[in-house]
Parts: C-alpha cells; sequence; structure tokens
C-alpha cells in the first residue's frame, strides 16, 4: 500500500487524553500482539462493529503514515473479512504528532458503524 495512504485508529476518548499527555498512544495490543491495529478509511467500521458495537466514546484518529517511526505491516484481518483484505498493522507505539485529525466516531441507533463516506 502507499505510504501516503491515510491511516485510521479507533480508541476510547480518554485512550487519547493519556497519549496526548504522554506523547505516544500504546494500546493494550502492542503488549498482547505486538502491534496496534490500524485500518484504511474504507475499512474501519469493519473492527468497529466487531470490537466495539454500541460504545459512545470512541474517537477516530486520521494519521500521516509518514510521520509514524516504527515499520507498518499490511497483514489479513480475521475470518469474515472480505477475502484478500489486508489491514495495517504498526509494530510500534503511535506517536501523537502522527495523528493530523481526531473526530468522534459514533455507531447508529441500533448500535453499528457505517462505513466512512
Amino acid at each position: 500500500m502507499p505510504a501516503e495512504e491515510e491511516l485510521v485508529h479507533l480508541c476510547g476518548a480518554e485512550e487519547w487524553a493519556t497519549a496526548q499527555r504522554r506523547g505516544v498512544h500504546s494500546p493494550p495490543s502492542l503488549t498482547e500482539v505486538g502491534f496496534v491495529h490500524l485500518s484504511t478509511p474504507q475499512q474501519v467500521h469493519l473492527p468497529a462493529n466487531r470490537l466495539y458495537a454500541g460504545r459512545t466514546d470512541l474517537v477516530l484518529l486520521r494519521i500521516d503514515g509518514a510521520r509514524l517511526t516504527s515499520p507498518v505491516r499490511w497483514e489479513p484481518g480475521v475470518p469474515g473479512d472480505p477475502d484478500g483484505m489486508v489491514f495495517p498493522h504498526l509494530f510500534g507505539e503511535l506517536p501523537v504528532e502522527a495523528v493530523i485529525r481526531v473526530t468522534p466516531y459514533l455507531p447508529d441507533a441500533d448500535g453499528a458503524f457505517a462505513p466512512l463516506v
């Protein structure tokens, strides 16, 4: 995937506030599986619905991939994702300065997240 592709990451607003104080976002997945889960804007609704259905405290971090200091590898998601779909995984902490925009990411009335337009 091109380095200029915009990447996104979902986290709770409190997690983002903590990251801003620390200068880096280090979610539990970094310790648990060794990377930070990222997505493209076109695929972020898939993990949002799988992991965060109904949550109303999420923020969408839009990331400039050129500002990342750790490697990004594109790897398969989970069974049930569209065939051949790969997701970006960041193998290190997410620097706050790589985040270029933060917006709320809210589910619809049924708790489901719609694809971004």
